[in-house]
């Protein structure tokens, strides 16, 4: 039997509600394999596991009674090794590393940032800041919307000006948020994002972070923020001792 991995915590923080359950139909029991000084919160791994919200919710239930006395390096949903056997030898194997990051996160917690472009307001920007964007269109203009090739030419320019304004708003954001975080990680780049972006923040100071993200909103309106957290801090722990099931889950799943 496979064995489904929620999280790691220090041994001593690894106690869990009596008769607890986790992901799977019917749900999975909950258990907690201990080795040198550490422990990893598991239960059976369900065949044909898919991320529908009962199971994520479960999971991240999992996560949230783990962590309540401590720390804890939470894997995404989804994270499968072959055996008990096998958790218990990577803890083993990687004991320092799991402490430091274990001391490293404690009390902190990952909010994650999403910014992409109100299309209208963008261009209004870009036309605004280039006086040749504004010549040519008002030559178009007057000339009855310009030939195909000038209406092709002025197009281009536009598309060219606008992803440089999401270079140049993606390195604004990181700029104007990092100060407030006490870590950063550069999620994968997806289609329609500007930038997507984790910060580790600390959970007391929780608030002051989200002050700088409501700022930022107000002094760029053309950007559309989508802040969300507090989520337990994925992107700030390097793969453990399981790989997802193929169930088609990825990193955004654990995010949303």
């Amino acid at each position: 039997m496979s064995t489904y991995v929620y999280g790691i915590t220090d041994s001593s923080h690894a106690g869990l509600p009596e008769g607890m359950e986790g992901v799977g139909d019917p749900p999975a029991a909950v258990r907690v394999l201990k080795e040198g000084g550490l422990a990893a919160v598991v239960s059976d791994a369900p065949e044909g596991l898919k991320p529908k919200r009962k199971h994520l919710l479960a999971h991240q239930n999992v996560l949230a009674e783990a962590g309540a006395a401590g720390a804890v390096l939470p894997m995404r949903f989804g994270s499968v090794a072959p055996d008990d056997d096998t958790v218990t030898g990577v803890l083993a194997e990687r004991a320092d590393h799991y402490k430091e990051r274990l001391r490293a996160l404690e009390g902190k917690v990952e909010y994650n940032v999403k910014a992409t472009h109100d299309e209208e307001a963008v261009l209004h920007r870009v036309m605004s800041e280039s006086p040749e964007l504004r010549s040519l269109a008002e030559a178009n203009r007057q000339s009855g919307g310009g030939s195909y090739d000038e209406r092709l030419r002025l197009g281009e320019m536009v598309v060219a000006a606008v992803k440089d304004q999401e270079v140049a708003d993606a390195a604004e954001l990181r700029r104007v948020l990092e100060p407030a975080a006490a870590d950063v990680s550069v999620g994968p780049e997806s289609t329609g994002w500007l930038a997507n972006v984790s910060f580790l923040v600390d959970r007391k100071s929780a608030e002051d972070f989200l002050a700088v993200v409501e700022e930022a909103r107000r002094a760029h309106p053309h950007i559309e923020l989508r802040v969300n957290g507090p989520l337990p801090p994925y992107s700030f722990v390097e793969p453990g001792p399981a790989q997802h099931a193929e169930s088609g889950v990825g990193q955004e799943t654990a995010l949303e």
